[in-house]
């Protein structure tokens, strides 16, 4: 392929300013900042490139000194999708809790104070939230990232989250369009397909999406999966049909178009991320976000060249190229403008905030969400437990890096718990020598989705029936234990709010 490293027309800064890269490190590399100074508009933050908030703030600065209206992006659903407290887990219960609650205001205001504590760090755009109504309950890679399997709750949550997230000055990205929520398959792994007909889509999949759009969402971001109804031969990211006429016509959305991350398996398996991007902005996409994966000097200069000889070859309209870019520009000068909604970064190592911030809203929230089976004839825990976590694989969106569960909420509570973590066949026996004479306390993820969690759960049970139970991910599966808690999501707050009544407090 031709390269264009010296050419600084328009053409190839619009090229540049239409993608959305990742990098690896906590400062920004040198390549990065020359790219901003090129014409690269955008940068896509990951958990690998955070540490603190003061460092986070640090590096948005040092961004910004390149080129001050960037869009710094991030992909911060709080739940179990967290990137600024990845470490730690999340401060904030996730998209399930909150519709378990089904209180818009209150979902308003987790995503407002979510949203302050981005901005507070120079974070201005949020790949969030997930619009995807969870219907089908086997999904693998949206589950409690979804406000429910109600089309109405979704929507009315999306629209309530997208408020508070931009009156905070982050502009909110409203994603999977046209919905993930009926898949089977994820599509970091491979292409999924909903065989739904128009009128289902119509009344399930594209109602949080028309919620959001009245609610101003200020980015959409596409989905990687392929609906016949809508499109036969493309998958929606790269489908004239469904961003183009369906999203910008049908339901008239003005806004920036976002593809999910190109390097996904879902696109680069199947068209390759050069040929993809260029027909995902033949298509309608305004933006194409890479970096998950992918995250280096290299893959910015194949997708600019690819764009670039697109243009030339005649494949790509050098107006709908321009187009793409000059929305780009739009949010960027959105975000610029909402800037004074930002407040100082947060001093103490804490993702807490200035004076006036409510720090607790998200502990509040998980707490509401809790749903506990046999609180009756419970006695809460004094002596320390044993935590058996039954883990399954996590999804690449949730990723393995962040903590889940309840042991260190509980043993902040309960001095001297102890906990491990089981998976796979033989968990339920391995458990049961592991934790000895203690009482057990069972922490499951999606039970309904796993056979070897649920048959560990029985063989827990017949031998200890005063097993508690606790489902961190979609309560599917009938409530069983001596206490069953359904947190709704596997957010540290979510952890806090079943170590309380746990151990009584």
């Amino acid at each position: 392929m031709t390269t264009f490293a010296s050419d600084t027309d328009t053409l190839t800064r619009d090229a540049l300013t239409v993608l959305q890269p990742g990098f690896t490190g906590t400062t920004a590399p040198d390549w990065l900042l020359r790219r901003l100074g090129e014409g690269l508009a955008s940068v896509g933050l990951f958990g690998r490139n955070i540490a603190t908030p003061e460092q986070l703030a640090a590096l948005t600065a040092q961004l910004r000194a390149e080129r001050d209206d960037v869009l710094v992006a991030i992909d911060e659903e709080g739940g179990d999708v967290t990137r600024l407290e990845v470490r730690t887990g999340s401060s904030f219960p996730g998209n399930h809790a909150l519709g378990a609650v089904d209180d818009v205001e209150l979902t308003r205001e987790v995503a407002h104070e979510l949203g302050r504590r981005l901005a507070a760090c120079g974070v201005n755009f949020n790949w969030a939230p997930s619009a995807d109504v969870n219907s089908n309950p086997g999904n693998p890679v949206i589950g409690v990232r979804s406000f429910g399997a109600d089309p109405d709750l979704v929507a009315r949550h999306t629209a309530a989250y997208v408020t508070g997230l931009q009156a905070a000055g982050v502009a909110a990205c409203t994603k999977h369009f046209p919905g993930h929520g009926d898949t089977a398959v994820d599509s970091h792994h491979a292409l999924p397909r909903i065989d739904a007909d128009p009128a289902v889509l119509g009344d399930r999949e594209l109602a949080p999406f028309r919620a959001a759009i009245a609610a101003g969402t200020r980015a959409v971001m596409s989905a990687h999966i392929l609906v016949p109804a809508l499109d036969p031969d493309r998958p929606a990211t790269l489908s004239t049909r469904i961003l183009t006429d369906l999203l910008r016509g049908e339901l008239g959305y003005d806004g920036l178009i976002v593809t999910d991350g190109m390097e996904m398996q879902a696109i680069a398996a199947t068209y390759g991320i050069e040929r993809g991007s260029v027909l995902a902005v033949a298509a309608g996409a305004d933006a194409i976000c890479v970096g998950g994966g992918l995250a280096d000097d290299e893959t910015v200069r194949r997708l600019r060249d690819a764009l670039v000889t697109a243009v030339r070859s005649g494949e790509l309209p050098e107006e709908r190229l321009a187009d793409a870019a000059e929305r780009v520009r739009g949010l960027a000068a959105w975000t610029a403008s909402a800037a004074g909604a930002r407040s100082a970064a947060p001093a103490g190592g804490q993702l807490a905030g200035p004076a006036g911030a409510d720090g607790e809203v998200g502990l509040r929230a998980a707490r509401r969400a809790l749903r506990a089976t046999g609180t009756d004839a419970f006695t809460p825990v004094t002596g320390a437990p044993y935590v058996a976590a039954l883990t399954p694989v996590a999804n690449i969106a949730v990723g393995d890096e962040t903590p889940w569960g309840v042991a260190a909420e509980l043993a902040a509570l309960i001095p001297g718990t102890e906990a491990g973590t089981f998976t796979g066949e033989g968990a339920g026996g391995a458990a049961l020598a592991a934790a000895g004479e203690r009482r057990i306390v069972a922490v499951v993820r999606d039970e309904h989705r796993h056979a070897w969690m649920a048959t560990a759960l029985d063989t827990l049970l017949r031998a200890r029936p005063d097993t508690v139970v606790v489902e961190m991910g979609v309560p599917q599966a009938a409530p069983r234990g001596a206490l069953h808690i359904a947190t709704y999501g596997a957010a540290r707050v979510c952890g806090r709010a079943a170590a309380e009544v746990i151990a009584g407090v």
